[in-house]
């Protein structure tokens, strides 16, 4: 994984450990599992782009 191994991956959470401290890191990483989520849910989802006219506005513009 880019040319990252087990040691290299244990300092770093070490020091996230050290920055953030073990309150923050639950907090931290719901955050990073709903934006994840949000993400993949949003490159499975089509376009949606309405192009049907709107014809109520026309409608009403024409009773006044």
């Amino acid at each position: 994984m880019f040319g990252i191994g087990m040691p290299e991956l244990l300092i770093i959470l070490v020091i996230i450990l050290i920055i953030f401290g073990a309150g923050k890191l639950p907090e931290i990483g719901g955050a990073l599992g709903r934006g994840i989520k949000n993400f993949k849910k949003a490159t499975r989802e089509p376009n949606e782009i309405d192009v049907t006219p709107n014809t109520e506005k026309k409608a009403d513009e024409k009773k006044p």
